[in-house]
């Protein structure tokens, strides 16, 4: 892959980075002010700081005299995962704080619901972190997604799985829309190329505390492969308790891409050693932009290996900035609905390179292959667990815009 750095818009992420986001433009419209909605999953620790990074990142350029003038404010909320919560946000958002820009959210469960209100009210949405494939699936012209969508995570684990381990995979995962997007996914993927069949399934809650019932009928199969579902606490929860009922280290361990976030690794402890995961970053990345991401982050927020939602939650705000800088804004009550499709249409024209793995690119029809922006997957396994953990890159891999879509 080819990075560049420089005065294009492929290099906006990382002049960003640097502070070098100038604004243009009259003093006179100093008093104009562009606002931006965020709503993420702020439970944990590590959820508060994506939701300061993007908030910060995009404030940053006040610092400097604005975007082409205008001061940004962002307000951001956390909606706790809860697709109620989310709604509840973006209507604040729209209705109350007349948002130009809305970024949302964490989980797939909430940006699905949101998207259908954002298309309602014609709001363009950028969606940071969800990766169920259904998101951008809806027909909306206004919803653009930063994260790798799940049906390419599905082409990444599915190739290596049936290529290097096995075929016989138990599937235990919770209601989180990513987790049922994974398993859905790589079910349809080992059916498809392999003729395979789940040798177990089961579905939970995800706020469940006890798998031990279903894992014992799981190690009852002799699966190769264990393939895990939901949110970072939920996977650590049946990662430990898989070894607890005796399913040896010998079955793979594999799980939906938040698995990556720095919570599953703490929580999980020697049980995330061996789990394989999908992500857009890894913070090993030895390009200069990723070095200066992951020292910055470890500085400000006390994290020394930031996992991909992290890169994602400043990826989203770099696009947002690149856009609402290109974007013809009149920054007017009268114009609110107009700003708005200046907005959406600037982010249709976005090529952009920053800290995940591939370009991030869009186009204008409202369909997957031009609102699936990454396409680029990183397969990661855990060499150590804890507070200190470890990770490996297995395999890096980008997908033709068409793979995964039904035929």
């Amino acid at each position: 892959m080819k990075t560049i750095f420089g005065n294009s818009v492929l290099g906006a992420g990382y002049l960003a980075l640097l502070g070098l986001f100038l604004a243009a433009g009259p003093a006179a419209a100093q008093d104009k002010t562009i606002r931006v909605g965020i709503t993420l999953r702020m439970l944990v620790e590590s959820g508060i700081a994506y939701g300061d990074i993007a908030k910060s990142a995009i404030e940053a350029v006040n610092a400097k005299g604005g975007i082409n003038g205008a001061k940004v404010e962002v307000i951001l909320l956390d909606d706790e995962c809860k697709p109620d919560k989310g709604i509840a946000n973006v209507n604040r958002f729209i209705h109350q704080n007349k948002v130009h820009l809305i970024i949302g959210s964490t989980c797939s469960s909430v940006s699905m619901p949101i998207a259908d209100v954002t298309a309602k009210e014609q709001v363009p949405q950028l969606v940071p972190m969800s990766t169920n494939s259904s998101i951008t699936q809806k027909g909306s012209e206004w919803v653009f997604r930063v994260a790798v969508s799940e049906r390419y995570y599905a082409g990444a684990y599915g190739k290596y799985l049936g290529e290097n381990v096995g075929k016989n995979i138990a599937y235990l995962y919770t209601t989180d829309g990513a987790g049922i997007a994974f398993v859905q996914q790589l079910k349809d993927y080992m059916k498809e190329f392999y003729k395979a069949v789940p040798v177990y399934e089961t579905q939970m809650q995800e706020t469940d505390l006890d798998f031990r019932s279903h894992l014992l009928k799981i190690k009852a199969t002799n699966p190769q492969i264990l393939a895990l579902g939901g949110q970072s606490d939920a996977l650590a929860r049946e990662a430990q308790q898989s070894f607890e009922v005796g399913i040896p280290k010998s079955v793979l361990r594999v799980a939906a891409s938040s698995a990556g976030n720095v919570t599953y690794p703490k929580l999980a402890g020697d049980a995330a050693i061996g789990t394989t995961y999908t992500a857009a970053f890894n913070c090993g990345d030895d390009r200069p932009i990723a070095k200066q991401f992951v020292a910055m982050v470890k500085e400000k927020y006390k994290f020394a290996c930031p996992d991909h939602d992290f890169s994602q939650a400043w990826d989203a705000a770099q696009i947002a900035l690149v856009a609402l800088g290109k974007a013809k804004l009149k920054l007017t009550d009268a114009a609110l609905a107009e700003d708005r499709r200046a907005i959406r249409d600037a982010l249709a024209t976005t090529k952009y390179e920053g800290l995940a793995g591939g370009t991030i690119e869009f186009c204008a029809a409202p369909t997957p292959q031009c609102r699936d922006g990454n396409r680029t997957v990183i397969l990661v396994q855990y060499t150590k667990g804890g507070e200190n953990f470890a990770t490996k890159v297995l395999g890096r891999t980008s997908f033709d815009k068409d793979f995964g879509l039904p035929k």
